[in-house]
């Protein structure tokens, strides 16, 4: 049984993604590389950051006087549950009509159609 991952924001990613590159961090850390990519002030990465620990998506080491960041989930196990959620929500849950859906509107090229032809062909049959 996969344990449930909460529902992350856009804003949000952008915090989980400075933790995946590197991880465990300060407050200050995360703000400081996020203020390099966006305008977000301080305050509004600490309230992400405490949403995130609120979530349970990201934990906090307060052994030490300064706090220290750390991912609960790998950005793997976040990406498969955010692309489950986005199939189930967008496509009611069938990952077929999504993928003829690109194919058709000519969202893929022919590479990424051979790959994920062989993707297809290399994947063992579902007993």
């Amino acid at each position: 049984m996969t344990k449930e991952i909460p529902n992350i924001s856009e804003s949000e990613w952008e915090v989980m993604n400075v933790l995946w590159e590197k991880a465990p961090q300060t407050a200050s850390d995360v703000i400081s590389t996020l203020q390099e990519q966006t305008d977000w002030k301080p305050k509004t990465v600490r309230t992400l950051l405490d949403r995130l620990v609120h979530k349970k998506v990201i934990g906090v080491n307060k052994d030490k006087r300064v706090y220290t960041f750390f991912p609960l989930y790998s950005q793997d196990e976040c990406q498969r549950a955010e692309a489950h959620s986005f199939v189930k929500r967008i496509y009611g849950g069938a990952l077929k009509s999504m993928l003829v859906q690109f194919v058709q509107d000519d969202s893929l090229s022919e590479e990424e159609i051979r790959e994920l032809r062989s993707i297809l062909n290399e994947k063992p049959d579902k007993k």
